[in-house]
């Protein structure tokens, strides 16, 4: 599979309250930042998108970034996207005016999973993001789970996640929660037995320690774009300079002012 003209870099922000957690395998989450600050610095430094999602929206029945989205809309000239609580057509709507462009669905899909073809029918397909959270449970086998990677499901992700564009996802979001948090790379197996089966973008997150992880699940997983945190929320590289190692490595990034 030919890699796509240019692979997006995407902070994931995770949020708890007024903050940015961060945690590993989706757990023993610590405070990590401000949310405003944070997605402020990334766009600076040529962020291709941002995600949000509220880690506790589901456990307690609601999202809690419209305020957050909201202000950062107004400095942040790049793609949104916010996951977490998202029940009915109008918690998308309320997303959407408060500043951002998709929305990423999980644990309300996998219990409706009719929700997401009438999310992609009321505001396109484009605006509409499958959320999967894989753990493996045996060779080549992964396990789709829900609110933040406490709940099992039985579904099986490959399957899932094929669904889930047939029902009408413009993109999938796939994390791996047995390498979220240990920067010890991505789950390449994970992203290769969906990204080359769907015919909509993949972002590939969980696990990225340095850019050899982004390149190898770029170059061997076919991911369409990743999302990290750990490397850009405890500094260990700015994204540009991700972009530059990936550009050295023949991967197609957006360099600053938009060139390659």
């Amino acid at each position: 599979m030919d890699i796509p003209k240019i692979i997006r870099i995407i902070p994931r922000l995770d949020i708890k309250g007024a903050n940015v957690i961060k945690g590993v395998h989706l757990e023993c989450l610590r405070v990590v930042g401000d949310p405003g600050e944070m997605a402020a610095r990334y766009y600076n430094q040529g962020a291709d998108e941002l995600i949000y999602m509220d880690v506790v929206a589901s456990l307690y029945g609601r999202n809690n970034l419209l305020n957050i989205v909201e202000k950062a809309s107004q400095n942040i000239f790049i793609p949104l996207t916010v996951g977490g609580g998202i029940r009915c057509l109008e918690d998308i709507r309320n997303i959407l005016r408060a500043g951002a462009d998709k929305v990423a669905i999980n644990t309300h899909a996998i219990k409706n999973p009719d929700f997401i073809t009438e999310a992609a029918k009321a505001f396109g397909s484009q605006c509409i993001v499958g959320s999967i959270e894989a753990k493996r449970i045996s060779s080549g086998k992964w396990e789709a789970y829900t609110d933040n990677g406490r709940v099992v499901t039985g579904l099986d992700v490959v399957e899932w996640g094929k669904r889930l564009v047939s029902l009408g996802a413009g993109e999938l979001l796939i994390t791996s929660i047995d390498q979220e948090g240990t920067s010890k790379g991505y789950d390449v197996d994970l992203i290769r037995s969906i990204a080359p089966h769907v015919c909509v973008p993949v972002i590939a997150c969980g696990g990225a320690g340095n850019p050899q992880d982004l390149t190898d699940v770029v170059k061997n997983g076919h991911a369409d774009a990743v999302a990290a945190a750990h490397i850009f929320h405890y500094n260990q590289y700015s994204i540009q300079a991700v972009k530059e190692q990936l550009k050295d490595r023949s991967i197609p990034v957006r360099m600053a002012a938009g060139n390659l």
